[in-house]
């Protein structure tokens, strides 16, 4: 394989740059993981997971909140990200299935519902929450043409079924992506299986309770 080179395209972060392009990376990674143990943790326990100096924290995240906020503005992202490339498959079934695949895997939801009420959310939120909301229901609409997924099934259902494996944890990480996998496997049987679900369906604005800061 040829010796990737650099480009004008692609060219080296000075030295200062580079340092903060790492120690930025590193703390998003530790605090993805302290957060996610404990959203009550304090920061301090970022940064020294991290290995890098408070200072150097504070000065990429101000506050917790903003880096709390910031973890939760990546998970929607990325869900976001997963569900655009969803809706490219030809197939609406197995773009769907292979959404919430890809979705529990990457844990995706760890980071919007553990989080949620953690943080005030700003502004710059708010299109990509719209967004989700439309792809979801893109994503379901049509999965359902295809005839493949239960008529009675709502898009917010699909929040419930993400929320259901992300609560499955085990000492051991692989373990953990295993029964997550294992038990979203029996979910998208029950989809595809036609009869009356129990209750009604969730309806809009029933979960917006999370985002309330307690007093």
């Amino acid at each position: 394989m040829a010796k990737q080179t650099e480009t004008a395209d692609q060219p080296r972060l000075p030295g200062r740059k580079a340092q903060a392009a790492r120690n930025d990376g590193l703390i998003l990674d530790a605090a993805r993981a302290v957060f996610l143990d404990d959203p009550n943790a304090p920061i301090a326990a970022v940064a020294e997971r991290a290995g890098v100096g408070i200072s150097a924290l504070y000065r990429r995240y101000p506050s917790k909140e903003v880096l709390l906020r910031t973890l939760c503005h990546e998970g929607l992202r990325r869900f976001n990200a997963e569900a655009d490339a969803a809706l490219t498959d030809s197939d609406g079934w197995r773009g769907f299935v292979g959404f919430l695949e890809r979705v529990v895997e990457a844990d995706v939801h760890s980071l919007t519902v553990r989080l949620a009420g953690t943080f005030t959310p700003d502004e710059s939120m708010l299109p990509d929450v719209a967004h989700s909301g439309e792809v979801g229901e893109e994503l379901v609409r049509r999965a359902q043409a295809s005839g493949r997924l239960r008529a009675d099934v709502d898009a917010l259902d699909v929040g419930l079924i993400l929320e259901a494996c992300s609560a499955i944890t085990m000492p051991d990480p692989v373990r953990t992506a295993e029964l997550r996998q294992r038990v979203l496997a029996l979910m998208i049987d029950g989809l595809a299986v036609e009869g009356e679900l129990p209750g009604p369906a969730p309806v809009a604005g029933e979960f917006a309770w999370r985002w309330e800061r307690g007093s």
